[in-house]
């Protein structure tokens, strides 16, 4: 790269930063008042999640979690959710994914999604269980079997 272009890198880069902050911003403003009203709900809550006795793995996943999704939005925000079942963090996290700026790989998604099923069936537990219930056999059984999954370490492994 030419030395005068490397100089306008950083200017570019923040250009970068702000038009997709701004463009968050305004994706944000678009919500239906019920949408906004949960997550202010949500963006009420903690912040962070006490990971000291997860596994390795989850405990890595969750830096990618705190280092990818805090560039769009609060934390609070998936922390606090009323989501818990994996096919409900799988459609968050394509859903982010795709949101400019993001800048969400397959790969980190991935690890975003383990962190968040992992996370959602040790702390919301409960939720899991409630939501689980309501289910036909069939997707309690499908959403069963990802969470065991996950649980075991072995995601995506059929």
């Amino acid at each position: 790269m030419h030395s005068s272009t490397n100089k306008h890198v950083p200017w570019i880069l923040s250009a970068l930063l702000l038009l997709s902050a701004g463009l968050l911003r305004a994706e944000e403003e678009k919500l239906d008042p019920e949408t906004k009203a949960r997550v202010e709900r949500f963006e009420k809550g903690p912040s962070t999640i006490d990971v000291s006795a997860y596994p390795v793995l989850i405990k890595a996943n969750y830096e990618v979690f705190r280092e990818k999704c805090a560039l769009c939005h609060k934390l609070n925000r998936p922390i606090n959710s009323d989501y818990a079942l994996p096919d409900e963090w799988s459609r968050y996290v394509k859903r982010m994914m795709f949101k400019p700026g993001s800048n969400i790989s397959a790969g980190a998604g991935k690890k975003i999604y383990t962190f968040l099923v992992y996370d959602s069936a040790v702390r919301k537990k409960a939720m899991v269980d409630e939501k689980l219930a309501k289910l036909t056999a069939e997707e309690r059984t499908a959403e069963e079997a990802k969470i065991k999954e996950v649980l075991a370490g072995e995601p995506g492994k059929k």
